[in-house]
């Protein structure tokens, strides 16, 4: 995935960033989550004047094993989500293509359940939803190719758990999607990312042995009954056709139909092709795509371009980084330094870890380290570079961990911008 996952464990932050107690498993692995069993809090005011809350459900003053998330303004209270397992914030003053500043929540009712909500809410006053999108695992908003326009990316977890009786856990990429608003309509723009797609789909044949595959051609394609092989040939066969499967997926979520059944008749058995492919075709109808109010040609409009990024430089056009497991962090009580004053406010921190201090030894306890950061509209990161004196060591884990920092991005008269900015982090270890 291009939003990488980690594990985070808790961190604090300066005025209007969360602590973070938990995680929760997503799509085979783990994703910070700002509350999780009641675990966990959140509190900011958006320039609407409209307050987020999100944390412990509390009963007769008693905190719960729950999550709520309520909006607050001129003396009133919206709870929008009274209990729910675990919860976060994806992103708040966002305009997400829908009008208006916004707060996407991302919500997992029990302990249980394989996917999660995506509830969008206007922050203007008085606040009210103004879509939610189901199906997913997780869903991050973000402006991955700096082009001022925000995606929402996320997979087809529910679509695809349980096909030809593979558990959603044991895919390692279930299929990407990404969608965009316009126009007000959600309009799925898996067509305007297929670079991103390709380079999913090189990293999965890259891990097909030769031979692994030709085991898996000569056999009957949907390995029900694998008793009778020894047990590691049995693993052999059923990681190669899950690789298949999510190299299919690559070429169909992407836009290119023809292709994917190409590459399916290339990689499957033939006799059991016709029978995967309806069963593939079955599960993407029955997901995410059902949501969604149109599909993307796959032309960018006249007007996208780079995204103007308010900081020491002008236009530029940067990415982010990979992700490890995490830990403890903090950030410095001072204000972030601007590098320039082109923004009115600076961004403020949601969710903030750290690479965990046993297998980062650079990364010691009390150490301070300069980060520079360039943060796009949807308030994720999109680069990072030390910032420090030259030559002072700086851990590779940590400046992977900024990957999948969430902030309240940086505002321009209201509005949302790209911005870079200098923080000062250090271990709680």
């Amino acid at each position: 995935m291009l939003l990488p996952r980690s594990v985070q464990l808790r961190d604090r932050w300066i005025v209007g960033a969360a602590f973070c107690l938990a995680s929760i498993a997503a799509g085979g692995q783990s994703r910070p989550m700002v509350c999780v069993g009641g675990a966990g809090s959140f509190r900011s005011t958006a320039e609407t004047k409209v307050t987020v809350w999100v944390g412990a459900r509390r009963a007769e003053g008693f905190a719960e094993r729950a999550c709520e998330a309520t909006l607050s303004w001129n003396g009133r209270d919206l709870v929008v989500e009274p209990a729910a397992w675990a919860m976060d914030v994806d992103a708040m003053g966002v305009d997400l293509g829908l009008g208006a500043p916004t707060l996407a929540l991302q919500v997992k009712a029990t302990g249980q359940d394989a996917e999660m909500k995506y509830e969008i809410y206007s922050l203007a006053k008085p606040p009210a939803q103004l879509r939610e999108i189901t199906g997913g695992d997780w869903y991050a908003a973000a402006d991955t190719d700096m082009d001022g326009r925000v995606e929402i990316w996320t997979d087809d977890a529910a679509a695809v758990d349980g096909l030809d009786g593979i558990p959603l856990g044991d895919f390692d990429h279930p299929p990407t999607v990404v969608m965009r608003f316009e126009d007000k309509r959600l309009i799925d723009v898996g067509t305007e990312f297929q670079s991103t797609y390709d380079g999913e789909i090189a990293a999965l044949r890259g891990k097909l042995e030769p031979g692994q595959l030709s085991a898996f051609k000569n056999s009957d394609g949907r390995l029900a009954d694998l008793s009778t092989i020894p047990i590691a040939e049995a693993h052999r066969l059923m990681e190669t056709k899950i690789k298949v499967l999510e190299i299919v997926w690559g070429y169909l979520y992407s836009g290119r139909v023809d292709e994917a059944w190409k590459v399916l008749a290339k990689l499957w058995p033939a006799a059991d092709y016709e029978r995967v492919r309806a069963a593939i075709a079955a599960a993407q109808a029955r997901g995410i795509r059902r949501e969604v109010d149109g599909v993307s040609d796959g032309k960018k409009p006249r007007w996208a371009g780079e995204e103007r990024i308010y900081g020491d430089d002008g236009n530029i056009a940067l990415l982010g980084g990979g992700s490890r497991r995490m830990g403890p962090l903090s950030m410095s009580s001072a204000t972030p330094d601007r590098l320039d004053f082109a923004f009115d406010k600076p961004a403020k921190a949601i969710l903030l870890w750290g690479p965990e201090t046993d297998q980062t030894p650079q990364f010691t306890v009390g150490a301070q380290t300069l980060l520079e950061l360039v943060i796009d509209e949807a308030g994720k990161v999109r680069s990072v570079k030390p910032a420090g004196p030259a030559g002072a060591p700086v851990d590779q884990a940590l400046l992977d961990a900024t990957a999948e920092w969430k902030f309240i991005p940086a505002s321009k008269n209201g509005r949302a911008v790209a911005s870079r900015m200098r923080f000062s982090v250090w271990s709680q270890k």
